[in-house]
């Protein structure tokens, strides 16, 4: 290590710590300011402040962006791959200190920064040399921490070519290995399951009855099966604090263990997965172990493409505002554990800081990979989770993942033998998403730029199909012949600026005439043309002309189908000719080039063209057809025809479930108590067991919570739903009687957004953080993390916040619902409606939404917890959501307040500012 005493110097900066709309402010000499909003934008705007998060600053603020020293950018370069909350007691628990308090101490900013100077400072040998190197590539890029950061290493760094940026160089090869062999048919007995499970508690730990019964129960979906397509399935609702996520890992894992395959462990939400990879410590306590045995597994657009990041960095290390972004990726890259840009360890929050370009835009999400032609195929991130795969006991997927899976790759060998479906409500959500169809400007457009790479001078390295596998058919004048037809034929897509020309009605090439007649289509039929999240119409009768463009778009599509399939069997043909000759990775490149193409020309071209050969007539039976055009914000981004399966649970049990050997499928929110008794054939009809011949195992494991005692429910009858200001002084009375921890949950973002105005200064003053998605610019899986850390900061949301949410404690102890989560009344649910009863349906959703948002409540032994519901309309038939003996009350708003008030012990002055 280097003799020389490295030096710590702070910038010379004022601190700024933000506080409800305004802040504090700590000037380099030390005085402390307390600013409004105004004064503080003036006064921060200048002299690079100390800050955490500017983007949110300047939101909070009313400001335009500002350049600052961000210790969220100091901490991305110091602890690269690290978790931080981006707040400023986020980072002070990251690094060790007390929180900043409230208000906030603007001198812990500079504590921090002095903590994460000093760790850099002990850095030594190689690894100082790289942070150096790529301290200086920041200098040059204008990074404000440059120069305290140089000092703290205390030496230049290495004259290389990208001086540091270079990270692929650095990311260590995954070795080849044989095939592995086919698992085998052990079976799992119930007494197995539950020892491993013990083991995994640990000795001393209390055996809970309702934990071992649902480990012995899931065991069942572990044995052989005795009939091609009629796997073993265990159905199983296990209710919260059940311990249902180790009970069902316990017998996967000896299956696994005895058979030598791989049990994928599907979830709905990154929250579970994440949840799901902590909980394998207790399997896998030696990390090695665990990164050998347990694989995450996500789609190929979640991972980093390390030939994106050298081609940015190749490109873009001239590029003065690319350099320091580019750098901090670069530190993350030599320190990840997957490359995982969604939910991995890669920081949320750098998107935020610097945009998606030039950090989560890095991944491969365009069909543009060259497999092991690329230069760096035997060290890729999305390669080696798939090789790991192959040899793991246990991989961590997502049923979109899962489902794509089994569309794309129908081998037997590429089809799991065990699942495990979490959350398995949302299967039927997943299945519509994966077994849909959709004809749209975007999605053609990105076909045209599979086919024909980047065109028209757009940045980006989207390589065409010829220069993916032209290498693959040297020699063979038939495919090359093939490769232009289809080069040449897709022409007729969508090329750049397609959506300017739709709304101008000035289309070029079928497919932009064809979406030309459909927009004005939908903008002549729907009802309220000026609506901000967009608008939609039936298909029938269509508008003069639709037809016509429809039949030319068929021949056009035709033009490009007919050239891929001659492709594909070009491909097949030499892999099965020369299998014995193959390289592995020139054979991996043929196989994914065949699925490829194969998916585009059944899932893709052959979908498109059944849907327009149908315009103008009724929907093919069991599929419902509209068109759409879509809004964001009230700026419309999207023109699409659209085809979904009324019922995908069909499809989903045919295409994963007929060809495993055995499934569970369990969630706290599987059955739907109408009133009836318990309801199976819900759980059945939604997770797609109504179309399997064998029946399910169900397995019922009821709740160890006492609802009734910890829990209590409000339904507010005198808040006026069409009046945003009581709406938001109801909210705020609530928020303020239960001390924080208060969850708003909204079925509209104007009306999350109305609201959130209005909360913001009072809470704040009264020291209770407000949070909000869809307002603040962070990604909800972040914001639910800072409201998990923050004990008396409150959330308002929407739906994928109700799905997500899982804070134990006393962050989550108010639940406050605005209205009545009745389903959207679009195309699509309208014939779902006349297939399965209208308002049995209805209500059946209903009461599990309901279902899911009250279990928010109770997660761990000790948790209290009250749900309220701002809308009076909740009829009594959907009250059977809620546990029997969960007493509901109908009150006033003065009631409820006073209700949450007791319940908790809360003084009546505390959560009010003076």
């Amino acid at each position: 290590m280097d003799s020389r005493a490295p030096e710590i110097a702070l910038p010379s900066v004022p601190a700024f710590a933000m506080a409800g709309r305004g802040g504090v402010l700590m000037t380099a000499d030390g005085e402390i300011e307390d600013l409004d909003a105004d004064a503080a934008g003036r006064r921060i705007a200048r002299d690079l402040p100390l800050v955490v998060c500017m983007p949110t600053v300047a939101r909070r603020l009313g400001i335009r962006r500002f350049a600052a020293h961000d210790l969220l950018e100091l901490f991305a370069f110091v602890r690269p791959a690290r978790f931080c909350l981006p707040t400023l007691d986020g980072l002070a628990r990251a690094v060790g200190l007390a929180p900043a308090g409230k208000p906030p101490d603007p001198a812990r900013l500079p504590e921090i920064a002095e903590v994460l100077l000093a760790e850099l400072s002990e850095l030594g040998g190689e690894a100082r040399t790289r942070a150096a190197s790529l301290a200086q590539a920041m200098a040059d890029g204008g990074w404000p921490w440059a120069a305290p950061v140089l000092k703290a290493l205390g030496e230049g760094g290495s004259k290389s070519r990208f001086r540091g940026l270079d990270a692929w160089t650095r990311v260590p090869e995954f070795p080849d290995m044989a095939p592995p062999p086919p698992p085998g048919s052990a079976a799992v007995e119930p007494v197995e399951a539950a020892d491993r499970l013990r083991a995994m508690l640990g000795t001393g730990a209390e055996e809970r009855e309702a934990q071992r019964r649902y480990a012995e129960g899931a065991a069942h979906a572990f044995r052989p099966r005795d009939h091609v397509d009629e796997p073993r399935i265990v159905l199983a609702e296990a209710g919260t604090g059940t311990g249902k996520t180790l009970g069902y890992v316990a017998p996967a894992s000896v299956w696994a263990e005895k058979n030598g395959g791989a049990v994928w462990i599907s979830t709905y939400t990154r929250n579970l997965q994440r949840q799901l990879d902590q909980e394998l410590d207790r399997l896998y306590p030696d990390p090695k172990l665990k990164a050998e045995r347990a694989v995450i597994r996500k789609g190929r657009e979640n991972y980093l493409c390390l030939l994106n990041f050298m081609e940015a960095v190749q490109g873009g290390a001239a590029r003065r505002a690319d350099i320091v972004p580019l750098a901090l990726v670069a530190r993350w890259i030599e320190a990840t554990r997957d490359g995982d840009l969604a939910g991995g360890d890669f920081p949320s929050w750098l998107t935020l800081l610097f945009g998606s370009e030039r950090t989560t835009g890095l991944a491969d999400r365009r069909g543009e990979c060259v497999f092991s032609a690329c230069e760096h195929y035997r060290k890729c991130f999305i390669e080696v989770a798939r090789k790991k795969s192959e040899r793991a006991e246990i991989v961590v997927a997502n049923h979109a993942l899962v489902l794509a899976r089994a569309v794309q790759l129908r081998a037997e060998e590429s089809v799991a033998r065990r699942y495990v479906f979490d959350e398995g409500h949302h299967l039927l959500d997943a299945a519509d998403s994966a077994f849909s169809a959709e004809l749209s400007g975007l999605e053609a457009a990105e076909l045209r730029r599979w086919i024909r790479g980047a065109e028209d001078g757009a940045r980006g390295r989207a390589r065409g199909l010829t220069r993916r596998i032209a290498d693959l058919i040297v020699g063979d004048d038939d495919a090359t012949a093939a490769l232009d037809r289809v080069t040449h034929a897709a022409r007729v897509l969508p090329g750049f600026d397609w959506l300017t020309r739709l709304k101008g009605e000035n289309p070029a090439g079928p497919t932009e005439a064809f979406l030309t007649r459909l927009r004005q289509q939908v903008m002549a039929r729907s009802a309220g043309p000026d609506n901000p999240y967009g608008l939609e119409c039936e298909t029938a009768p269509p508008v003069p002309g639709l037809p016509e463009a429809a039949q030319t778009l068929v021949q056009a599509l035709d033009e490009i189908r007919k050239p891929l399939v001659g492709l594909k069997s070009a491909l097949a043909a030499r892999l099965d000719e020369e299998t014995d000759e193959l390289p592995t990775g020139e054979r991996v490149r043929l196989e994914a080039a065949i699925n490829g193409i194969e998916y585009r020309c059944e899932a893709v071209l052959g979908a498109w063209m059944s849907m327009l050969g149908g315009v103008g007539g009724p929907p093919a039976e069991g599929f419902v057809d509209w068109f759409s055009v879509r809004r964001i914000a009230g700026r419309e981004v999207d023109v699409g025809f659209h085809r979904h399966v009324v019922d995908p649970t069909g499809p989903f049990a045919e295409t994963v479930l007929k060809p495993a050997h055995g499934a569970v499928i369990t969630s706290a929110s599987l059955r739907d108590r109408s009133g009836d008794g318990d309801d199976w054939s819900t759980a059945e009809a939604r997770t797609g067991l109504a179309h399997m011949v064998a029946p399910a195992v169900r397995l019922s494991v009821p709740s160890p919570f006492d609802y009734g005692e910890n829990t209590r429910i409000f339904v507010v009858g005198d808040v006026r739903r069409d009046r945003p200001d009581e709406i938001a002084a109801a909210y705020r009375e609530l928020f303020f009687a239960s001390g924080g921890g208060g969850l708003g949950l909204f079925t509209a973002i104007r009306r999350l957004r109305n609201v959130h105005e209005r909360l913001l200064e009072p809470l704040e003053n009264a020291g209770l953080p407000l949070y909000a998605q869809h307002v603040d610019p962070m990604d909800t899986s972040t914001l639910v993390d800072i409201f998990r850390a923050e004990t008396d900061s409150c959330l308002l949301g929407t739906d994928a916040v109700r799905d997500g949410v899982d804070v134990p404690g006393e962050s989550l102890r108010l639940i406050v619902f605005d209205r009545v989560p009745w389903p959207r009344p679009d195309i699509l649910h309208k014939a779902r409606r006349k297939a399965f009863g209208a308002r049995r349906y209805d209500d059946m959703l209903v009461r599990l939404r309901l279902k899911q948002a009250y279990g928010r409540l109770l997660r761990r032994a000790g948790d209290r917890g009250v749900f309220v519901m701002l809308d009076p309309m909740l009829p009594s038939r959907l009250c059977d959501a809620f546990p029997p003996e969960v007493e509901i009350r109908r009150v006033g708003i003065a009631e409820a307040v006073e209700g949450v008030r007791t319940f908790f012990g809360v003084p009546e002055a505390s959560g009010k500012s003076a």
